[in-house]
């Protein structure tokens, strides 16, 4: 049995090589993307997850500094910090926008110069979105008698994680970034479980409680003081149509002060659930429903 790979590793690595034959057209007459090798030609994701863990840092200052820091040069320190996140998502906002239908055939020069705005306008609304978390603090300490702290809902509670992630994710998305928003937004899906396209707009006072399973989809609309429980799927009514779907209302507006239990799920870009509604664990909802209903 020994030496058997020795002999056949020459031919193994060839046959997978050859597979890597980027002149090959596909079935549908172009080469395959997965054989792609512009290896430094696509937005990083490790740097855009580094990104995530700093711009926490920046909305939460008091909570996941690095250890390097100290207290006597805090101001100073942020300062770097928010620096140095500004030159990196520069950087990858400048590669990520070469996706974008936008700017397929822009000058590189052009490229940079929208990046740099777009980087700028993007930390100008960190202050709003820090505005909001404290709000989403405040409902998820009001709505969770389990909670003995503000402290341990910033620490230790994915939903907060989640909405955080979504909130600054959103802003690029508005933005028109292409790709970073949801590698950002799915790196907070594999930490908490809780799965919100950035293109979903959440209102304030927002609280998710438990979150494991939440689906919240591209197009969805979220008012003011809503509170959804661990299962609950906001999405499409069906997604057949594909590409053809692209830019359309598939996914349900829940107006404010709406309760969702667990495991609900509610469907359908024409859906409204009317103000003050509760509904319940399990329901399955594909229309309308008015304001102030149980189901």
């Amino acid at each position: 049995m020994a030496g058997i790979i020795e002999k056949e590793i020459d031919a193994v690595v060839g046959l997978i090589l050859n597979d890597y034959n980027l002149d090959r057209p596909a079935a549908s007459g172009e080469s395959r993307y997965i054989d792609k090798m512009e290896l430094f030609g696509q937005p990083e994701r490790d740097i855009i997850i580094e990104m995530v863990c700093k711009l926490r840092r920046i909305l939460f200052p008091g909570y996941f500094r690095d250890k390097s820091y100290r207290l006597y040069s805090i101001g100073h320190n942020l300062s770097a910090l928010i620096g140095d996140v500004i030159y990196n998502l520069n950087k990858q906002i400048g590669i990520a926008l070469r996706f974008s239908p936008k700017f397929e055939n822009a000058a590189e020069g052009d490229i940079e110069i929208a990046a740099q705005h777009i980087s700028l306008a993007f930390f100008r609304k960190i202050p709003d979105i820090r505005q909001a978390l404290e709000l989403d603090l405040d409902a998820a300490y009001d709505g969770d008698p389990a909670a003995s702290s503000k402290e341990e809902i910033v620490f230790a509670y994915p939903g907060l994680t989640a909405i955080t992630v979504s909130r600054l994710a959103h802003e690029l998305y508005l933005l028109g970034v292409p790709l970073i928003p949801r590698i950002m937004t799915e790196y907070a899906h594999s930490l908490t479980g809780i799965d919100i396209h950035p293109g979903a707009s959440l209102g304030r006072y927002f609280f998710i409680d438990h979150g494991t399973g939440i689906v919240i989809g591209e197009t969805t609309e979220i008012g003011d003081n809503v509170k959804i429980y661990q299962g609950v799927t906001l999405g499409a009514l069906s997604t057949r149509g594909g590409q053809s779907l692209r830019g359309k209302k598939r996914h349900p507006t829940i107006e404010d002060n709406v309760t969702i239990y667990s495991g609900a799920s509610v469907f359908g870009g024409e859906t409204v659930i009317g103000e003050g509604t509760v509904i319940g664990s399990n329901a399955f909802i594909v229309s309308s429903v008015p304001p102030g209903s149980r189901i």
